[in-house]
């Protein structure tokens, strides 16, 4: 099959996850409602996801560096699919958990071997761009998704946003069947070693720090839905609506990422700009009592940020790990969820006790972190430069 069908097919197959995971950040409350707890311990519902991720996808990202990545990318949507429509008939909070845990195991094969397959057959002047266009994917998903989860659960209720996301999974399991190649580059078994790029202050300096951006991102912007209904009285649809321009701003990131890396001549300064611009985002949004436009430019810019930053870190860790890609980028999908695991829920408590600005000292914690070890890795790989 012509390689040139690889990029949108895996578009579409993360697309879904993509979905399925950001749709939660306007279902709080619902979800709390139909379980009967609260929105601060429905938030468990993403954590247990993430958790379960994140411990997962060491495993997968090795055994990906070794077996057909094709196969393992299907049988992980057939999977996915399979947790989304379980979790509708899940008789407890305690069994929707569980069944989280399980979709966050799926997701832990699928999304990094997706991008692993970006990296063994674009070219490397070209996977910035090539991981953005997959990118792009689940951008629509995290576009659409609060959008379709607040239309549909006003509409019905909360099973039918994960009804219709189990749906998609099982269309785009049919569509990536045909068009992904049967054949992806073939991996060298001599130089692969189980983990022993853990060594390489190259490789782990940007790795943990993109685990910790990326990972407080995602969680504050899984909260920014109750931050615009709390601070503007908004329904649930609303907010739906509202957040989605956090998605637009990725697509908007993803979209011109390309550009931007030949603008700012290569990826390390795109990613120091983009983590700068990350942070006064996330700043302003959480802090400055905003009116509801100004609340929506900043997570505009919140998420063109995270859009020009995740594809270009995930260029430098594929070029940098070479064989050990598929490890690599996993265990870069792990601190990620890790990063999620433990800010969220502290986050999300600061949030109900003191207000959004409390909140901000989580992040700003997390990001200080990234940006140190961001920095310290531009000085040691290009001291000239820096």
């Amino acid at each position: 099959m012509p390689s040139r069908f690889l990029l949108p097919a895996l578009a579409l197959a993360v697309f879904f996850v993509g979905a399925t995971e950001f749709m939660l950040s306007t279902m709080l409350s619902p979800l709390a409602t139909a379980f009967d707890t609260t929105p601060a311990h429905a938030s468990w519902l993403v954590s247990s996801y993430a958790l379960s991720y994140a411990v997962a996808a060491p495993i997968f990202g090795l055994l990906s560096d070794r077996i057909d990545r094709r196969r393992l990318l299907l049988v992980s949507l057939a999977l996915f699919a399979i947790d989304g429509f379980a979790l509708t008939v899940a008789p407890s909070f305690g069994v929707a958990i569980v069944l989280r845990i399980f979709g966050g195991l799926a997701s832990a094969a699928l999304v990094p071997t997706a991008f692993a397959l970006v990296a063994d057959i674009i070219p490397t002047h070209r996977q910035s761009a090539a991981m953005g266009t997959v990118m792009v994917g689940m951008t629509f998903g995290i576009v659409a998704g609060p959008v379709i989860a607040g239309i549909l659960t006003e509409t019905f209720d909360w099973r039918a946003p994960f009804l219709t996301t189990a749906g998609g999974c099982l269309l785009t399991l049919s569509v990536a069947h045909r068009l992904l190649p049967k054949r992806a580059a073939g991996h060298s078994e001599t130089k692969m070693r189980c983990f022993g790029w853990i060594t390489k202050g190259s490789i782990t300096r940007p790795l943990v720090a993109k685990g910790l951006w990326n990972g407080t991102a995602v969680a504050g912007f899984l909260l920014a839905g109750e931050v615009l209904r709390q601070r503007h009285d908004l329904s649930v649809g609303i907010v739906g609506v509202s957040v989605s321009a956090f998605g637009l701003g990725l697509l908007l990131g993803n979209l011109g990422v390309g550009r931007v890396v030949h603008l700012f001549r290569g990826d390390e300064r795109t990613l120091m700009a983009a983590l700068l611009l990350l942070s006064v985002a996330v700043s302003i949004f959480m802090i400055a009592p905003l009116p509801l436009g100004g609340g929506l430019a900043f997570l505009t810019i919140w998420g063109f940020a995270l859009g020009l930053a995740a594809p270009t870190s995930t260029s430098m860790l594929a070029t940098r790990s070479e064989d050990d890609k598929g490890q690599v980028l996993s265990v870069s999908e792990s601190l990620n969820n890790l990063t999620v695991l433990a800010v969220l829920p502290l986050a999300a408590m600061e949030f109900e006790i003191a207000g959004s600005a409390r909140t901000m000292l989580v992040f700003g914690i997390t990001l200080a972190l990234a940006a140190i070890l961001t920095i310290a890795d531009r000085r040691i790989m290009d001291p000239q430069k820096s």
